[in-house]
């Protein structure tokens, strides 16, 4: 129980700091690209207090020794979590809450985005799969991630169609030597 409530508490605090985040980084675009892609991610953030809720009860549950499904779901989580705010900041001012392309926009190759086109999506993707997997429950895993991974692939295909509009061969070339969310991967 001492990992699902440390969970919560981390999922809650995880959310106001991108409130936060977001109250300060207010930008509005030149032109929208975003074609309702930040409204369907907010819709599916939606389902992850339900994911919770049914985190606490025993529909779903799964059972493993010593809860090791639940710190290893807690350790990722932590794991999502850092490498979405790192990904964050390395793009600085060109991470926006809208898909925006920004007057001297250029591509950013540094840190995380050496290896991956997309990861904050794979930070957020990673903290909400370990959020259910810390509950030890198959549901809350369902509820939680199903609904953010859709919202994100969609996402990211807005975003990877603006930059490929702006930048063209140079965003091509970029794509076509990096992954998505998973190193080597995908």
């Amino acid at each position: 129980m001492t990992i699902t409530i440390l969970a919560t508490v981390l999922r809650a605090m995880w959310f106001i700091g991108e409130i936060a985040h977001a109250s300060h980084c207010k930008v509005t675009p030149a032109k929208d690209w975003d074609r309702s892609s930040l409204k369907i991610l907010r819709l599916a953030t939606l389902a992850v207090p339900v994911g919770v809720i049914v985190g606490f009860t025993d529909v779903g549950h799964i059972h493993t020794e010593g809860n090791f499904l639940g710190a290893v779901g807690f350790a990722l989580m932590l794991a999502g979590i850092s490498i979405r705010w790192v990904a964050i900041r390395t793009l600085g001012r060109y991470f926006t809450r809208a898909v925006t392309i920004m007057d001297n926009h250029r591509i950013i190759r540094s840190g995380l985005y050496r290896y991956l086109r997309h990861p904050s999506y794979a930070g957020s993707l990673l903290g909400n799969l370990g959020l259910g997997m810390a509950y030890s429950n198959w549901l809350s895993i369902v509820i939680i991630f199903v609904p953010d991974l859709a919202a994100s692939l969609y996402r990211i295909s807005i975003e990877e169609d603006a930059l490929l509009e702006n930048f063209g061969n140079e965003y091509f070339e970029y794509a076509r030597s990096t992954k998505r969310l998973i190193p080597k991967v995908y």
